[in-house]
């Protein structure tokens, strides 16, 4: 190729392919096809008049043989003229209108391409939108390569624009039909678009009643211009059952398995059971869900559980009882509502024992946003939590207890990553030797700061044991580099501890890792160094996996 001209050296050898192995002879007969298949490649990125020579060199062997193109790709076509209308309803759908391909614009070499993206992009556009009639009443391109000069027309006739009409299911879903209308987000008489089908789609194949969800809408039997929506549905299996093991720095190796019953009843009733088994914790916990209206966010859950703790001489035994109200808010904000009965025995080191009985009303507000659930590249994750007993209402103490969440990363230029926690946290209370350790705030470990055991940043008694904080702040800053295929390296600074005085010192641990982008989130080994000795800062190893938000 003459000149600087990879783009068309590339697509030249895409067009003409192998031709490994072949005689002198067959390629002196090939010749011509590839010379052909070269000005193919090249008028397809506007260079309509190349000038293109090929010889044949002969190897040492029948079948060593070299076909040599030589191509000078001469002066392009360019655009001189650009004209695209869109007529019709669509023309005042500026969704449809606006942000057009920009080329190829007047001035452009000529790329084929370019141009097939512009008039697909208005089909795909206005089909996705509900113009179902439309077609383009005129469609050229005119090249004259003598002039080296191309002419772009596009005018699309849009039509009217079609309407969502009311949706049915057909027989043997066995659910109340209520509960199926609660996932149909939009009215009939709703201006057709993909998404809106695309979500109800997806919502109903979420929601876990159903293997299979099969959503018929056809242009043709519309009246009026009304589409008629008919949803057939397969109900799945009632019951599940997992099990999984897993292993942390922070608690060892771990078992964890699941039984679901995903509907009981024609309103979409659920139950399920969980436990989690490690060397330092061990829960067992049951849930029996309502869902409510729209059921794709909103529910009704009541819970059951049991816990039992021994960690850094904490030794807890915890029983619950509760009942949550989920609802997600018109900004987005996920609202949680509960009211749980905590029944407590605890012993500290040996030196503080005592139970607890506390009925604790709370409220949790939550927002994740991130472009992608498992491994996202930007995206935050904003949480609030309170909660509180008096000893008015079936409780033994006084508390009010808060605790916050922030989370946020994005990625610059594909490969640099930053991601930055933040997590405080506070309780006050009448009298603080009758919080249990449930509620008392620890730090240290693979989701605090690392470089310091499991949840051994705490104010010790006199005895040197952690027995947990009135005040929780850790913070955490982090850089990763993907340095191969689904690896990234990183270096991190933690910075925090749990405190009794807003004055009290801070830990600070800092360190680097790798990360390895599994299929099922990212899997984190990093090696930490605690660099506070007074609060047990030393190398450690840990290990963890989930998703960064």
């Amino acid at each position: 190729m003459e000149g600087d001209y990879p783009e068309l050296k590339s697509n030249a050898e895409a067009f003409i392919g192998e031709v490994e192995g072949r005689s002198a002879g067959n390629l002196r007969r090939y010749a011509p096809t590839a010379v052909n298949q070269a000005r193919e490649a090249l008028r397809a990125l506007g260079y309509y008049r190349p000038l293109i020579d090929w010889r044949i060199e002969e190897g040492d062997s029948d079948t060593t043989a070299t076909l040599t193109l030589s191509i000078t790709p001469g002066e392009p076509v360019r655009v001189s003229s650009r004209i695209v209308e869109i007529r019709g309803e669509a023309a005042a759908d500026a969704r449809l209108t606006s942000d057009l391909p920009p080329h190829p614009a007047e001035g452009d070499i000529l790329n084929h391409g370019d141009y097939a993206n512009l008039r697909d992009t208005i089909q795909t556009r206005a089909r996705r939108r509900g113009y179902f009639d439309g077609r383009f009443v005129t469609r050229t391109l005119e090249v004259d390569p003598a002039r080296r000069s191309a002419e772009i027309t596009l005018i699309y006739e849009s039509g009217q624009r079609y309407q969502l009409g009311e949706v049915t299911f057909e027989e043997g879903h066995w659910f109340e039909i209520e509960l199926l209308r609660d996932f149909v987000t939009f009215e009939p008489g709703t201006p057709y678009h993909a998404d809106e089908i695309a979500q109800l789609n997806k919502d109903l194949l979420n929601s876990g009643y159903f293997s299979n969800v099969d959503i018929n809408i056809s242009p043709q039997e519309a009246e009026n211009g009304v589409i008629p929506v008919s949803v057939g549905l397969t109900r799945r299996e009632a019951r599940s059952v997992s099990a999984g093991v897993g292993f942390s720095t922070d608690v060892g190796p771990r078992f964890r398995g699941t039984w679901r019953e995903h509907w009981i009843n024609p309103m979409g009733h659920k139950r399920g059971a969980e436990t989690e088994l490690s060397v330092p914790r061990q829960n067992l916990s049951t849930w029996y869900e309502l869902p409510l209206d729209p059921p794709m966010t909103d529910l009704i859950r009541l819970t059951a559980g049991y816990q039992r703790e021994d960690i850094e001489n904490v030794e807890s035994e915890l029983l619950t009882l509760g009942q949550q109200w989920q609802h997600q808010l018109d900004n987005g904000w996920l609202q949680v509502l509960s009211l749980r009965w905590e029944g407590e025995r605890f012993n500290i080191g040996n030196d503080e024992k005592g139970t607890s009985t506390l009925l604790l009303p709370g409220a949790g507000y939550s927002k994740i946003h991130a472009d992608s659930p498992l491994d996202p590249s930007r995206g935050y994750r904003l949480q609030f939590d309170v909660t509180g007993s008096h000893r008015a209402v079936l409780s033994d103490v006084d508390i009010l207890h808060v605790n916050a969440l922030v989370k946020g990363l994005f990625t610059l230029a594909g490969k640099h990553r930053f991601v930055g926690r933040f997590q405080a946290g506070a309780v006050a209370t009448n009298r603080f030797s009758d919080v249990p350790p449930s509620l008392r705030f620890f730090a240290g470990g693979d989701q605090s700061v690392r470089g310091y055991g499991y949840e051994t940043l705490s104010p010790e008694n006199e005895n040197g044991v952690p027995v947990g904080g009135r005040f929780l702040m850790v913070g955490s800053g982090e850089y990763q580099y993907q340095f191969a295929d689904q690896w990234r390296a990183a270096v991190f600074v933690d910075h925090g501890n749990a405190i009794n005085d807003l004055n009290d010192p801070l830990a600070t641990g800092v360190g680097i890792g790798i990360r390895w982008i599994s299929p099922v989130g990212p899997l984190r080994f990093d090696v930490a160094k605690g660099l506070d000795r007074e609060f047990g800062g030393e190398w450690r190893i840990h290990f963890s996996m989930g998703p960064e938000l």
